[in-house]
C-alpha cells in the first residue's frame, strides 16, 4: 500500500484547506484510515479518524466542528476538510492506512502553514 499526501500549503488564520491521500496497491486491504500532524518540536498526534465503510469517524478535541474527515473508496482516496484555520493548525499533516494484522503505511507528509 502506498498513501500519498497533497492539498497543503500557506493560508491565513481564518481561512479553509482540503488534504486528499491518495492510495494505490493493495488498496482493498486498507481498514481504517486517518490523519495525523507533527507540529516543529511536537509529538505526531492524533487528528482524525474513519472506519473502513467511512460510517464512523472520531476527531481531536482541538479540531472537533472545524474539520472534516472523509474517504471514497470507489476512488481510494481520503480527504481531510479543514475550516476555520488557526496558526496553531501549522504542522505537517500525514496520513495513515491500516489492514489487517494492524499493519499501518504512512504517507510522505504535506505542510498546512497558518499565517496570523
Amino acid at each position: 500500500v502506498q498513501l500519498v499526501e497533497s492539498g497543503g500549503g500557506l493560508v491565513q488564520a481564518g481561512g479553509s484547506l482540503r488534504l486528499s491521500c491518495a492510495a494505490s496497491g493493495r488498496t482493498f486491504s486498507i481498514n481504517a484510515m486517518g490523519w495525523y500532524r507533527q507540529a516543529p518540536g511536537k509529538q505526531r498526534e492524533l487528528v482524525a479518524t474513519i472506519t473502513r465503510d467511512g460510517e464512523s469517524t472520531n476527531y481531536a478535541a482541538s479540531v472537533k466542528g472545524r474539520f472534516t474527515i472523509s474517504r471514497d473508496n470507489a476512488r481510494n482516496t481520503m480527504y481531510l476538510q479543514m475550516n476555520s484555520l488557526k496558526p496553531e493548525d501549522t504542522a505537517v499533516y500525514y496520513c495513515r492506512g491500516v489492514v489487517g494484522g494492524g499493519i499501518a503505511f504512512w504517507g510522505q507528509g504535506t505542510q498546512v502553514t497558518v499565517s496570523s
